[in-house]
């Protein structure tokens, strides 16, 4: 039975001044609270924005009579797309493979080879996205207060900065369903501005047994096959595109999965798929690299206890991932029924990736190395060039602008990236920026935090200390707050093994350094794009010096023991 709670759907409080930030973060997580815009008041937000036939036609005729011109017809509103935005938790490239409707989408439309994340951490992934921000301007470095969660999110005041309210003001149809921010507690009932419908679950990351909040009121979901979170979404957004296109609104729909995030749960008839599936075995499986960074240099190789275990809880990942390319496939094929399937974008993408035995490391996130910044992006729709492959560095905080140019609505100053609407037509556009940065505050130690790396004397899943970074098409570059520094020249080491900050030559170091300083201290599309624009050349144009001693494995490299589905 259903919950009612306060702040319901149909009632929403007025703005409030803003308070300090630290007793608003405590008001919040005590109280919760709040309300959202419903339907009908997103809807007179909707007539205003485009102008309703009465009040346009006294608009036209008082300027006819002030001009002594007869009314002129206003200039067609030009067709506004609608987008379904797929965001998964923790999916990493290596399963992309397993899913066959997103390799579809790899046919149909662009994929984007080197996006990243602005920190591969839950929370501040997902508010760049919403805000198209870096974390060092929405404030949010972590999963919990006090810096970062949905608790310091709201009391930022950034949940009416995101691309959901600058959509919902151009009349579009809005719903969020599934994962929100770390934090979020759906009992409390609030619902954040610039959403019609809300359908979010607090944890729902063992897909069962969850609570949901559905537009304010709490709903419990037991252990049942039907109560599958991933299935309950998919349903719930089926019932969404029909709703908006009855009412032949433009809509934005995402749907934000808890999947595959652990504890990897699959759905019922998903157990027993693939039994043959392993943990990918690249170069840097289970290997020591040369010059480690202090965190990492002390870890052991793993034994074949914890191999195995890898290789199992990659097993269930693939597992979980089969009901996120169902549900895909429902979405498509309601977009179908309703024939709007020609005037939709389709997105797919991860807030982070999952390193799983690379460097010896145990299953977890929080790096500056690929397998946990380098996520999937992948966009069908209109105008999208079929099987483009593009190789721009692009990042999250690139989303948000993109969702509000595809809308035709105006892009906020405040956005740090760029919208990927030229990309995604296949144009070239002059000035591109040469890096993207990644900002991450260290180390994770809250207790109720998801994502607490496992920590073992001399094992677990990696826990760094703060650091920043810039990652280029050729290289990364990183710097720890403990000091450590950290190079890699992907041209000649693209599994970040040899470490060669100790031997760049002091000119070379000084730039790294001065372009990574501007980028951690630009604000807007213009400063950002010119901090990350600035030129860095590569180890070896600038004379690094070479020849790294060979790495030790502690296992060798040997192949997946099943090849993914063609």
């Amino acid at each position: 039975m259903a919950l009612q709670l306060t702040g319901t759907a149909r009632s929403r409080r007025g703005p409030r001044r803003a308070l300090a930030v630290g007793a608003a973060i405590g008001a919040i997580v005590l109280a919760g609270g709040g309300g959202h815009a419903s339907t009908s008041r997103s809807a007179s937000a909707s007539a205003n924005a485009g102008g309703s036939p009465t009040s346009g036609a006294g608009d036209r005729a008082t300027s006819a009579s002030l001009t002594g011109g007869t009314p002129s017809e206003p200039a067609p509103r030009p067709r506004r797309p609608n987008i379904v935005f797929v965001l998964t938790d923790d999916l990493a490239w290596n399963l992309v493979p397993y899913m066959a409707h997103v390799v579809a989408m790899e046919h149909r439309g662009a994929t984007f080879t080197n996006y990243f994340v602005s920190d591969s951490l839950c929370c501040p992934s997902r508010a760049s996205i919403f805000t198209g921000r870096f974390p060092h301007d929405t404030h949010v470095f972590d999963n919990s207060p006090p810096e970062g969660g949905y608790a310091t999110f709201r009391a930022r005041g950034e949940e009416h900065k995101t691309f959901a309210t600058a959509l919902q003001r151009e009349g579009y149809d809005t719903a969020l369903m599934g994962k929100y921010l770390n934090g979020y507690r759906p009992v409390f009932g609030h619902v954040p501005p610039g959403w019609n419908e809300w359908d979010v679950a607090g944890n729902g990351y063992p897909e069962y047994g969850y609570t949901m909040n559905s537009d304010g009121r709490a709903r419990r979901y037991g252990y049942r096959a039907r109560d599958y979170l991933t299935d309950v979404l998919a349903a719930k957004g089926v019932s969404f595109i029909k709703s908006a296109a009855a009412r032949r609104r433009p809509f934005l729909l995402e749907v934000a999965t808890f999947a595959p995030h652990s504890p990897f749960t699959p759905a019922p008839r998903d157990w027993r798929s693939l039994p043959g599936v392993g943990a990918p075995r690249s170069p840097a499986f289970n290997a020591v690299g040369t010059d480690e960074p202090s965190w990492l240099s002390h870890f052991t190789p793993l034994d074949p206890l914890q191999v195995d275990a890898i290789d199992r809880k990659f097993r269930l990942r693939v597992h979980a991932v089969q009901a996120i390319d169902r549900m895909i496939g429902r979405l498509e094929s309601v977009l179908e029924q309703e024939r709007l399937a020609g005037d939709t974008y389709i997105v797919f993408s991860s807030d982070n990736g999952l390193h799983m035995g690379e460097h010896r490391l145990l299953p977890g996130k929080l790096t500056a190395f690929d397998t946990d910044i380098r996520v999937p992006l992948i966009v069908t729709g209109p105008g999208v060039v079929a099987g483009e492959t593009v190789a721009q560095m692009t990042e999250n905080i690139d989303l948000c602008p993109t969702f509000e140019r595809l809308a035709h609505a105006r892009v906020s100053r405040r956005v740090d990236g760029r919208s990927l609407v030229p990309l995604l037509r296949g144009r070239a556009v002059p000035g591109w920026p040469r890096q993207v940065l990644i900002e991450h505050h260290g180390r994770a130690f809250y207790l109720g935090d998801p994502d607490l790396p496992t920590q073992l004397p001399t094992q677990g899943s990696g826990n760094p200390p703060t650091y920043e970074a810039i990652r280029t098409p050729t290289s990364l570059y990183v710097e720890y707050a403990s000091g450590g520094r950290e190079y890699h020249d992907l041209t000649e080491d693209p599994y970040e093994m040899h470490n060669l900050a100790g031997r760049l030559p002091p000119a070379l170091a000084r730039r790294l350094h001065d372009v990574l300083a501007a980028a951690e201290h630009c604000h807007g599309p213009a400063s950002c794009q010119r901090a990350l624009s600035l030129p860095v050349e590569t180890g070896q144009a600038a004379g690094v010096v070479r020849e790294p001693p060979p790495f030790a494995s502690g296992l060798e490299a040997t192949a997946p023991r099943a090849r993914p589905p063609t």
